[in-house]
């Protein structure tokens, strides 16, 4: 798959997902082999008046280009501001609009997938970013609000029409949530409607999900979210796959201690001694899910306040020694 300037060999991207892929994420996700990954969504408003917090989640490090920055907005004015921002900003390669998030606090704004319920304003906005930036520009949206209103092709097309680079499409609509299953059908629909690449997402977790989406489908290009929450060697995995055929076996007990421990580092480079080990308790329990004493490790886990904490919670039930 090709995207501006950049080509992607094995193209299995790293979806966006707020308060997951911060800069410590994809770095390791990007260290196991992703070839591209989307930040977690920004707010536009938040551009505009140059929110400090908002300011921070627009950094990157070298490690992780080539690098996709997800903006959210309500109206075309704003969007484009934030749009020329973050290409001035020089901090990402792609740029990404959000039509696809289904967060009430988002949606009540008309931000995220209420685009979809409004074509005319979603091909404004589209157009206006367009016009604002030179930079590859993706859009990322849901197959329709709900069950009733299906309309992933027409706005497929008026994106396309905007000059839009690539479609990522989640097989859901906005009142699924992350609940059943992703239509992968409605994905084709767009394959074949659109001659921008199309990325499938939705419901890929593993070898067979991903041979059965690219055949359902005919994307040129995978993108994976909840999967891969505490699980970025699935990168790896399916990367590999896609370069050799070959199957690599998943991590043992000391490489997911080993990258808890590296995740955790890069927390608290990035977010400080309070916050880190704090936010890294969500992805302690995600690491660690499915294995023996499970339960006992959350809890344990959900308690940690310090580096020495998790070390000590590593040696215990991992035998894990720096």
């Amino acid at each position: 798959m090709k995207l501006g300037p950049f080509s992607f060999d094995a193209p299995v991207f790293l979806a966006p997902m707020a308060g997951v892929t911060d800069t410590a994420y994809r770095i390791i996700a990007h260290d196991m082999g992703c070839p591209l990954c989307y930040a977690e969504m920004v707010s536009s408003q938040g551009i505009h008046f140059r929110n400090e917090h908002t300011l921070v989640m627009l950094q990157s490090e070298k490690g992780e280009r080539p690098l996709a920055m997800q903006i959210f907005a309500a109206t075309p004015e704003m969007a484009a501001e934030a749009a020329a921002y973050v290409e001035a900003l020089g901090t990402a390669d792609i740029l990404d609009f959000n039509m696809g998030c289904p967060a009430p606090k988002v949606v009540k704004n008309g931000e995220g997938s209420a685009l979809m319920r409004d074509p005319e304003r979603a091909t404004a906005i589209l157009t206006a970013i367009r016009k604002a930036v030179k930079m590859p520009f993706t859009v990322k949206m849901r197959i329709g609000w709900d069950a009733e209103h299906i309309n992933v092709v027409e706005l497929a097309e008026r994106a396309e029409a905007a000059g839009v680079d690539a479609i990522a499409v989640h097989g859901r609509t906005r009142e699924q949530f992350y609940a059943g299953h992703a239509d992968w059908s409605k994905i084709a629909d767009v394959r074949r409607a659109v001659s921008i690449p199309v990325i499938a997402n939705g419901d890929v977790r593993t070898y067979d999900d991903l041979d059965h989406i690219r055949e359902a489908t005919g994307c040129e290009a995978v993108m994976i979210g909840r999967a891969a929450q505490g699980n970025p060697w699935l990168f790896r995995q399916l990367t590999h796959y896609l370069r050799t055929g070959e199957r690599l076996p998943g991590p043992t007990m000391q490489e997911r201690a080993a990258v808890i421990v590296r995740h955790l580092d890069l927390l608290l480079k990035y977010k400080g001694d309070y916050v880190g080990p704090r936010e890294m308790r969500k992805h302690a329990t995600w690491y660690t899910r499915g294995i023996v004493h499970g339960a006992i490790l959350r809890d344990r886990f959900n308690k940690a306040t310090t580096r020495d904490d998790f070390l000590a919670i590593l040696r215990e039930f991992f035998d894990y020694h720096e």
